[in-house]
């Protein structure tokens, strides 16, 4: 089976995996497409024979909207991270950015973060940047299809990203805070849509418990 289930802020892709498997007593469960911890929302779950289906969900189109905190950049380029630098804001307005924000779109090369599952000689990056270690990562073409401005307020920019499977939208938000003339990090992150599954339909896993134990299977 195929669930569209909506990930809790705080919880890791597999945490969501493990508490499906768990109310469902399946043996064979998994996700298409990792969210960050700090981030929320659409996350595809697929039980037994279905798990064939995941990779091909994951190639598909993604929708996030974020909140990207300018002048000050983090180790994890979001919340969670450490400060590592900081820079002053400059005086900003909505034709500015959106004319950054327009500069991104379409296909372009960008490198993966250390903070991220990823892997790399069979080692996941993140692992490795625990450890204080920094690796060349290969750039990776992703497109952009389309950057839209939801809101600014003082040094925060609300945006809405629909992109190909791959982006990093911690690192877009890094790179638009740098052609903005500053460093940057998220402090917020929703999926939104993955393919045609939309948050709208996504399940919190309350609902899903609930609903799964009153159903006979």
């Amino acid at each position: 089976m195929i669930f569209n289930i909506y990930k809790p802020v705080g919880w890791t892709s597999f945490d969501v995996v493990k508490k499906i498997r768990g109310i469902t007593k399946e043996k064979k469960v998994g996700h298409a497409g990792t969210l960050d911890p700090f981030a929320g929302g659409v996350l595809i779950i697929g039980t037994n024979s279905d798990t064939k289906k995941l990779g091909k969900i994951s190639g598909t189109i993604k929708s996030y909207r974020a909140v990207l905190q300018l002048g000050e950049e983090t180790d994890t380029l979001d919340l969670d991270g450490k400060v590592v630098n900081t820079k002053p804001v400059p005086i900003l307005d909505k034709d500015l950015i959106k004319s950054v924000l327009n500069h991104f779109i379409g296909k372009y090369k960008q490198i993966p973060p250390m903070y991220s599952a990823k892997k790399v000689n069979g080692v996941r990056l993140y692992k490795l940047a625990r450890k204080n270690k920094t690796i060349n990562r290969e750039p990776v073409e992703v497109n952009i299809i389309d950057l839209t401005l939801n809101d600014i307020q003082d040094k925060q920019i609300d945006f809405s990203v629909t992109c190909s499977k791959g982006t990093y939208i911690r690192v877009l938000g890094q790179e638009i805070a740098k052609k903005l003339g500053t460093e940057g990090h998220l402090t917020q992150l929703q999926r939104i849509a993955v393919g045609d599954f939309v948050v709208q339909d996504s399940i919190p896993l309350k609902e899903f418990e609930a609903k799964w134990m009153s159903t006979e299977h």
